[in-house]
């Protein structure tokens, strides 16, 4: 113990970023298990939609969309779920949804809305499409609607 306060008091800035770095853990691991969804990687995330009937939903800009999305996936921006303007989601109240987004940060806030929108299986895939290309999974390319 006595080596522990020698240190604290020696290093008191060092000491300090390891108080941080546990707090900012704990409070990670607080969050994830209070979240009202589950996180799930690629392939819990097909398992999901192959033998659940889930869907995945794409909150990325209509651009980026069009660029590249997962078979299937519906798209929504995080706006209109803010606004709770996601009439075209009510059928899917209770099947499993997952929340794609980029890198996976931005999927975790809409998908708390939803959950509290009464959804009631809310995933997010985790790391996003940055994931999903890692496991080398297929994307579809929109066509350009002129």
């Amino acid at each position: 113990m006595q080596q522990y306060i020698e240190f604290v008091t020696g290093n008191p800035i060092l000491a300090l970023v390891w108080v941080g770095l546990v707090v900012a853990i704990i409070a990670s691991m607080v969050k994830q298990k209070t979240a009202g969804y589950t996180t799930v990687n690629p392939n819990e995330a097909t398992v999901l939609v192959n033998r659940e009937n889930g869907v995945f939903l794409d909150i990325r800009s209509r651009d980026e969309y069009r660029q590249g999305h997962i078979s299937g996936a519906l798209h929504t921006l995080p706006s209109q779920i803010k606004e709770q303007n996601v009439t075209e989601l009510e059928k899917y109240k209770t099947t499993p949804i997952i929340v794609v987004c980029k890198t996976g940060q931005t999927a975790q806030d809409s998908a708390n809305l939803l959950k509290k929108a009464g959804f009631e299986n809310v995933n997010v895939l985790k790391d996003g499409l940055i994931s999903w290309n890692e496991a080398k999974l297929p994307l579809v390319r929109s066509k350009n609607k002129k």
